[in-house]
């Protein structure tokens, strides 16, 4: 059968055709072992060299196109293969026949031209073999495929000569030199070879995983693999490229449909039994069981994804197969989250770990304990250049700084990352800087600019990432929602609840838990204390149920924050006792620092303000060396109203002194809450000063305070709650 001028048969019956294009590789060939030493200089035969692997694994590609690409490396011999192409097409059907007997040639005599066993000698061969198994009128359909090939490169010659006495000279882009697989060349292309195919499969794999914007689209791809699969629907690594297109999409229907056919042709082509015997068999069902468990997952069908993974488990238990069973054991725990004996099976997870010799963690362990539990594995990593896995360790390290509340040692680790060239030798060129690790560390940088205030730096870091991550991509949901948190903390910052009320419902798309406690935190700055309340009680449990630390601690801060802005200081601390506990046993000791800056302050309105004043001093300094500046302007804030009740009962000297005090204090938190526009904030900062210049005598700085603060109460009109009743 005949398609486009290509003789096709069963992809691993012939593997290789004849194809224009190839005639066209053919001729370059022919020229350059017709050329003399002489009359190409090394470093063009250099460049030759290099180009001609991409050449013959590659798609076909158009005449034009192909020109361009010889004439970067050799101009004179592109005026020689054109001149060829053109008297060849432009001649009669026996000089092509002509040019086919000739290339036998190559391989005659002492010392021949291509040596039969290389890499040219073999696509010869096989060029050779193809052609003279054609029939006559299999012949004719090819001449006459080659002279429209022709015709059609030439018409594309002359566009570019026309565009190029326009625009100028262009220089030719580095992709175009590594000759990556681009639409219109693959569009330009018949039925591929199975080198072909697999090149061509190989390389958008590899551009899927590293680097996504790269690769074809959704669309075009997928026709490119229904293609394919039209001549061999047998290609089990089609249909497996054909899943990984199909998650690109959220394609639920189409990736389970691919990833069955891709395990079942696996198995149909003996390719896991060659080795294994049975064995080879019975690994491929049980991993596509977990992999359509992971799958079923990724769409949130968790009970079709139970159903699957105790499939995997069964045969796997068959098997004897461990490793099988503790990715199972993983996926189980996962798929567990939302039942009260998850954490029993994470435990169960990590003792089998511990047992086969896997990486491990421990809830609660002290920094330097865990990151020696992770410099292990990492020694692993490095001495078999296992760079994904380097990457993903690096992630984890900036996630636990960020967890134990070190923003620097975050911020390092996140930079190592990001200046790491990968290990891993990539088709096309492909840097490994488009991974789910490169995304994370990325979205840490952004959020931790933005705690200090850099939202500038932190907008541009968002940019990069929706370039780098398109929103169809599988990682764009990571700096979606990094870029929803940002925008609400700035609209809280601001006073501008219902802009921060709109944001919570794309922030629960993406993250449910994170979604409704930003939603009761809006609901108790707009004084709606009782559905705040409810909200906080309901996803507390939930969190408590899940072992979800972390949210839990924010929820009980909350909690107690809502109780003391209800006039209510005594039920609260009970509240910051429990929340200060789970920072301690679990060390997170940022959190512990806000959970006894807010003991300080409950203390303050209960009236002890020398107690807490001895408590700031030790929460204060965590929160000035790594804390967020909203953070540190609350800590300064908080001192000064502790350092003015304190003063309450001093001598009239010592008052003015620490009256003073106080002032410089608030002077440094309204630059903190300048840095982020928390203009809220400043208009109580403002209004303090004023009290206290007033208090001092201070008179025209009293009037300059009192102006600030009227500007801002215009514009941000008071809720109803009392300036001490807020932290």
């Amino acid at each position: 059968m005949m398609t486009n001028g290509v003789v096709h048969a069963n992809l691993f019956g012939i593997k290789d055709w004849v194809t224009p294009y190839k005639i066209a590789v053919l001729v370059l060939l022919n020229e350059m072992g017709r050329t003399g030493e002489g009359a190409v200089s090394l470093v063009e035969r250099r460049k030759l060299n290099q180009l001609l692997l991409p050449l013959l694994q590659g798609p076909d590609i158009t005449l034009s196109k192909l020109y361009k690409l010889i004439e970067e490396s050799c101009p004179q011999l592109a005026n020689s293969v054109q001149i060829r192409i053109k008297l060849m097409a432009e001649g009669e059907l026996k000089d092509m026949e002509q040019f086919f007997d000739d290339l036998s040639d190559s391989f005659s005599g002492t010392e021949p031209e291509v040596h039969k066993t290389s890499v040219i000698g073999l696509f010869l061969r096989h060029m050779i073999l193809a052609y003279s198994k054609l029939s006559f009128s299999q012949v004719f359909k090819l001449y006459t495929a080659l002279q429209q090939y022709f015709q059609n490169g030439e018409k594309k010659t002359v566009e570019d000569a026309d565009m190029d006495r326009e625009d100028g000279e262009k220089q030719m882009e580095k992709e175009e030199l590594d000759v990556s697989v681009r639409e219109e060349e693959v569009s330009c292309s018949g039925p591929l070879s199975q080198k072909q195919a697999e090149f061509f499969l190989s390389q958008q794999a590899a551009l899927l995983k590293n680097d996504e914007t790269k690769a074809l689209t959704p669309a075009s791809l997928q026709k490119e693999l229904n293609n394919l699969l039209k001549f061999n629907p047998d290609f089990a690594e089609a249909h497996y490229l054909s899943y990984l297109n199909n998650l690109r999409v959220q394609d639920v229907f189409s990736s389970t449909h691919s990833l069955l056919h891709y395990f079942d042709r696996l198995i149909l082509t003996g390719a896991e039994g060659k080795s294994n015997g049975e064995e080879g068999y019975g690994r491929s069902l049980r991993y596509a069981a977990l992999n359509l468990a992971a799958l079923h997952c990724r769409f949130g069908h968790y009970q079709q994804a139970e159903l699957a993974l105790q499939e995997a488990i069964r045969i796997a238990q068959e098997s004897n197969d461990h490793v099988c069973l503790q990715h199972c054991l993983s996926w189980l725990y996962v798929l567990g989250q939302k039942r009260a004996d998850s954490y029993v099976l994470l435990e169960h997870s990590v003792k089998k770990a511990v047992h086969f010799g896997l990486p491990r963690a421990f809830a609660g362990k002290t920094a330097n304990k865990l990151m020696d539990a992770l410099k292990d594995s990492d020694l692993l990593h490095w001495k078999h250049s296992l760079s994904e896995l380097i990457d993903i360790s690096i992630a984890q390290k900036t996630a636990i700084w960020r967890l134990y509340g070190r923003s620097t040692m975050a911020l390092q680790q996140a930079q190592m990352l990001l200046s790491m060239n990968s290990l891993e030798s990539l088709n096309a060129g492909v840097q490994q800087n488009n991974t789910e690790s490169f995304a994370v560390a990325l979205c840490h940088l952004a959020e931790l600019h933005a705690e200090q205030g850099c939202f500038a730096a932190a907008g541009e870091v968002l940019k990069h990432l929706k370039d780098r991550f398109p929103p169809n991509s599988q990682h764009a949901q990571l700096w979606m929602l990094c870029d929803q948190k940002i925008q609400f903390d700035r609209a809280m910052n601001d006073g501008k609840f219902h802009l921060a009320d709109s944001l919570v419902t794309g922030i629960t798309a993406l993250n449910g838990i994170e979604g409704v406690y930003r939603k009761a935190v809006v609901l108790q700055a707009q004084n709606q204390m009782t559905e705040a309340h409810k909200l906080l009680q309901k996803l507390l449990t939930y969190c408590q149920k899940l072992k979800n630390t972390e949210m839990v601690i924010s929820v009980l801060l909350s909690v107690a924050e809502l109780y003391w802005r209800s006039s209510s200081p005594t039920i609260a601390m009970p509240v910051l006792l429990e929340a200060l506990a789970l920072s301690k046993e679990y060390r997170l000791q940022y959190l512990a620092s806000e959970t006894v800056l807010n003991l300080a302050y409950a203390q303050l309105i209960l009236g002890i303000p020398e107690q807490a004043l001895t408590l700031l001093h030790m929460a204060i300094e965590p929160i000035l060396a790594d804390g967020a500046v909203l953070d540190k302007g609350r800590a300064m804030f908080l001192v000064s109203k502790c350092q003015v009740a304190s003063a309450a009962s001093y001598d009239p000297v010592k008052k003015a002194e620490a009256l003073e005090a106080a002032i410089q204090n608030l002077s440094e938190a309204k630059n903190y809450f300048a840095q982020v526009d928390c203009r809220e904030r400043i208009r109580d900062v403002a209004y303090f000063q004023a009290r206290l210049y007033h208090a001092l005598g201070k008179t025209q700085e009293r009037n300059h305070c009192a102006m600030i603060f009227r500007q801002l109460h215009q514009e941000l009109p008071a809720h109803g709650v009392p300036l001490i009743n807020h932290l």
